[in-house]
């Protein structure tokens, strides 16, 4: 399709949104972020969780006035709601009381558009997306995927210009996700939709591929666009097709280069600076050693490994960073590497598995070093992790830092550091600890 390269559809000019927190720096979620969208082309914006996708996306749609930075709809500021744009959801936002034909004309009656256009524009947009005959029925009475097809539907009937996509197959299965996903580029390919551009959020890079003309790949804490890149492949796209896995590989590699270690005046902070996945033990170990033992013997391709554990790249990355901060492996260019540490672990008894990982912990992990000597400091041997989320969330958002603590928790609890008492939510020492304090 031709992109009318004249007049873009939007534009984003260094685009910036960021949360005031008091007696503390805001909280950035998005820096200098640019976008461009043409008429006649598909563009994914590409990242982990948490990586400001889902927040350009309601700035895009003028729903969401960024801190700082210049919104354009067709060349003029965007200055609230923008015309000619429909959105699409992860969660369907059906409303349960109304049927199919009733979801889909919502929008159409919010616009005035009288009832017999309302009928007949709605059961166009319904027979299209493929739910003919499904007119009278009830969300409760569809699948995941009918469902969503019907947020398909409801969007398209008001004819935007513009459609927005939030991760809207994360919620599906695989089948029905790829099956709704392919239903959706041939209608694109085929010019059946009222559309001028698709513009989706995800964090499945396959799905990235195989859909988009331009993939805009974010980095986070803050957001901004790591990587712009052009996707080569004529519709219909071959996952399996050399080229294509060579695309992915190569994304999974953008994604996963290290970032530059912090100054050693900044260690002692990065336990407060450095979200943490609450990954468990046993998904440490068991990664390690699936890792150590054949066909990997150490080394793993990051795209092969997601697809023999059925992982996409967000349940995926957390484990690979977690096992790279703890010093068992190392994140390089789409692989997993296990260190020399990692495949002592790998080899070690389950005792000796938790001497290496108490010691792997304390010398990678500030915080559970910094809890530990509150606790030691304290006659009474207890800290209130209230005092640790306050200083996380200096530092990060309320989730990231209520992550961070329940990974500590959990590490600390394993390592045997400290003990946690979730009702009075206070760290503490094991008992025979405290004797020996004594």
């Amino acid at each position: 399709m031709d992109q009318n390269v004249s007049q873009p559809l939007v534009t984003v000019r260094n685009c910036r949104q960021s949360y005031h927190k008091e007696a503390s720096a805001d909280l950035v979620v998005l820096d200098d972020v640019d976008l461009t969208l043409h008429e006649g082309e598909i563009v994914a914006l590409l990242g982990r969780s948490g990586s400001g996708k889902s927040t350009l996306l309601r700035i895009v749609s003028g729903l969401l006035k960024p801190t700082s930075g210049d919104v354009r709809w067709r060349g003029e500021p965007l200055r609230g709601p923008a015309p000619g744009v429909a959105m699409v959801f992860q969660s369907f936002a059906l409303f349960p009381w109304l049927t199919v034909q009733e979801n889909v004309e919502l929008g159409l009656e919010a616009l005035g558009v009288k009832k017999d256009e309302r009928e007949e524009r709605s059961e166009e947009a319904i027979d299209l997306i493929g739910l003919g005959g499904y007119d009278t029925a009830y969300p409760k009475e569809l699948s995941g995927g009918m469902r969503q097809r019907v947020g398909l539907a409801r969007a398209l009937v008001v004819h935007p210009d513009l459609l927005l996509m939030d991760e809207p197959f994360s919620a599906l299965d695989v089948l029905t996700a790829e099956t709704l996903r392919t239903d959706l580029i041939d209608l694109w390919m085929e010019k059946k939709l009222p559309l001028k551009s698709i513009l989706i959020v995800t964090h499945n890079i396959e799905e990235a591929v195989l859909m988009a003309d331009r993939i805009l790949v974010f980095s986070s804490n803050p957001g901004r666009v790591a990587h712009e890149l052009k996707v080569p492949f004529a519709h219909p796209r071959n996952r399996f097709d050399p080229a294509f896995r060579q695309m992915v590989d190569d994304i999974y590699g953008i994604m996963t280069r290290r970032a530059p270690k912090p100054a050693p005046a900044a260690t002692a902070r990065t336990g407060f600076a450095t979200p943490l996945h609450p990954v468990s033990t046993n998904l440490i170990s068991g990664l390690i050693e699936t890792l150590y033992g054949a066909p990997y013997h150490g080394r793993a391709d990051l795209p092969a490994l997601a697809a023999a554990l059925q992982y996409e790249v967000d349940d995926l990355l957390p484990l690979g960073e977690t096992l790279q901060l703890l010093g068992f492996a190392v994140l390089e260019e789409g692989d997993l590497i296990l260190t020399e540490t990692g495949k002592k672990f790998a080899d070690a008894e389950t005792e000796d598995r938790k001497e290496i990982f108490t010691e792997q912990l304390r010398a990678n992990v500030p915080l559970v070093n910094a809890i530990r000597a509150v606790i030691d400091q304290r006659s009474n041997h207890r800290a209130s992790a209230v005092r640790f989320r306050d200083e996380l969330e200096d530092n990060m958002s309320p989730e990231y830092a209520d992550e961070t603590l329940r990974a500590v928790i959990s590490w600390g609890r394993y390592a045997e550091i400290f003990e946690y008492d979730e009702e009075a939510q206070q760290f503490g020492l094991e008992e025979e600890d405290e004797e020996e304090e004594a």
